[in-house]
């Protein structure tokens, strides 16, 4: 059986202070550079969920590795885009359409450092470097806490908005906190999307509902030898 791993990245950056919250989801810029280039070398192709789609449904098969950048920030263009162009690879970045311009508020209450995010300016210009943006929701919500109107009008407002920014078609979304109904995945498909990307730890195979797809974290911590595993082995299989 081909399994085709899809990689979860926040933010490319420095580190945040020991001890500052979520500071695991914060990958410093040469460990990304490194990541990519072990995939490169090891003969992975990184793609972005649309180019993805053919070997998530078992349509084509070959060494590739999907990239997913969750929030929009900015030093997703400022940090992984040149190393993603260096590799030629492309990469998706989930957006909070309402959000452009502003900072992770959906963070705040909980003590995280507010970081920009990518304006509207910025997410055409992460496009036309020949990456795609993907929806998260207009604000981050948790789909959960909202009734199915406002559940399913965060979900399908965000496209249209993204798509209205970017003048493309958003095809892929991801739940926001992992939070999801099975009602949230039909609005999901209500609103046009083509995947839908969630917490849950693992590789994809061809098997796998397209909107409820597993990813696999990579966080400040993973070293070169685990990157590896995780792309190569069965390593997060295991934690599915």
């Amino acid at each position: 059986m081909s399994f085709v791993p899809i990689l979860t990245y926040h933010q490319i950056d420095a580190a945040p202070p020991k001890g500052a919250r979520f500071r695991s989801l914060v990958v410093a810029p040469d460990a990304f550079a490194r990541q990519m280039g072990l995939l490169k070398a090891l003969g992975y192709q990184g793609l972005g969920m649309t180019a993805l789609q053919p070997y998530l449904r078992g349509e084509k098969q070959g060494k590739v590795v999907g990239i997913t950048l969750d929030d929009g920030y900015l030093n997703n263009l400022t940090h992984a885009l040149p190393v993603l162009q260096r590799h030629g690879f492309s990469a998706t970045c989930y957006c909070v359409s309402q959000r452009l311009g502003f900072t992770n508020t959906w963070d705040a209450d909980a003590g995280v450092a507010q970081v920009p995010l990518m304006n509207a300016s910025q997410v055409r210009e992460w496009v036309a470097a020949g990456q795609e943006a993907g929806a998260h929701t207009r604000t981050h919500a948790h789909l959960n806490l909202l009734d199915e109107a406002q559940a399913a009008e965060e979900i399908a407002g965000c496209k249209a908005e993204l798509e209205h920014i970017t003048g493309q078609a958003v095809r892929h979304f991801c739940y926001p906190f992992g939070e999801f109904s099975p009602a949230h995945v039909e609005a999901v498909k209500a609103a046009g999307f083509e995947t839908a990307t969630t917490t849950f730890r693992g590789r994809t195979k061809a098997a796998d509902d397209l909107f409820l797809l597993p990813r696999v974290p990579v966080l400040r911590s993973t070293l070169l030898p685990l990157f590896w595993a995780k792309v190569a082995t069965a390593y997060e299989d295991r934690r599915r």
